[in-house]
């Protein structure tokens, strides 16, 4: 078991493009698949309906720590909190950072999840496997978002 996960894809698109896809609360939800109820603001919690099928009885939170433009966006929430009935607020919650930089052809854009030491034991192996295949999608839909 490991305490992060990692995901880094390039795409054909400028900086400013792909920041605007991850720092836009309208933007991000388009291809994260959850619809957010105001733009990300440091220090305060986003909150959305996920629009993910099978998903669309859970409120998505996450907790801003940080909006560097155009090269960090950063939040915290609770990995594969998807238990209506569990209080995941009680939990230490793990970090997620989006990392922008530019290259020759677009821009590199790094994805870490990181602190799943600290989910409870009882439910870290799903949470860790669950993220992992779900950021690895995410970041196929934002490639495809920034690339049409």
């Amino acid at each position: 078991m490991t305490d992060r996960i990692e995901k880094t894809i390039d795409l054909d698109a400028p900086i400013e493009r792909v920041w605007r896809a991850v720092s836009d609360h309208k933007e991000f939800g388009a291809w994260f698949r959850v619809e957010l109820e105001a733009p990300f603001v440091v220090g305060q919690e986003a909150r959305g309906k996920i629009l993910y099928p099978g998903f669309e009885h859970i409120v998505w939170k996450a907790k801003v720590t940080a909006i560097e433009p155009p090269r960090r966006l950063a939040f915290t929430w609770h990995p594969y909190g998807v238990d209506p009935d569990v209080d995941y607020d009680q939990e230490e919650p793990t970090l997620v950072e989006f990392k922008l930089e530019p290259i020759a052809t677009g821009t590199r854009l790094v994805v870490v999840e990181s602190g799943f030491d600290k989910v409870p034991a009882h439910r870290r192996e799903e949470a860790f496997r669950m993220n992992d295949g779900g950021w690895t999608q995410q970041v196929q839909n934002i490639k495809a978002h920034v690339e049409s």
